[in-house]
């Protein structure tokens, strides 16, 4: 599944996987890889990925609603 979401956020974005290569320093292949969910990928990498295709990682809890992004995660620890 999450290769098709890093493929979805590349591809409208008009990024290649050659261009995305250069911006994240992650290989092609890799990121070939990924999207075709041959590697595992952590979650360094998906942030990274997300941010250069202009996208931002949001955590909601169903519960209460309350959300925070993955770059304030050190401010809630």
């Amino acid at each position: 599944m999450i290769g098709k979401v890093i493929k979805y956020m590349r591809q409208t974005n008009n990024i290649s996987q050659d261009k995305l290569s250069l911006k994240t320093n992650i290989g092609r292949t890799t990121i070939s890889d990924y999207e075709r969910e041959k590697t595992d990928i952590n979650f360094e990498n998906i942030e990274r990925i997300a941010n250069i295709c202009g996208y931002e990682i949001v955590f909601k809890n169903k519960t209460t609603k309350e959300e925070f992004r993955a770059k304030d995660i050190e401010r809630k620890i």
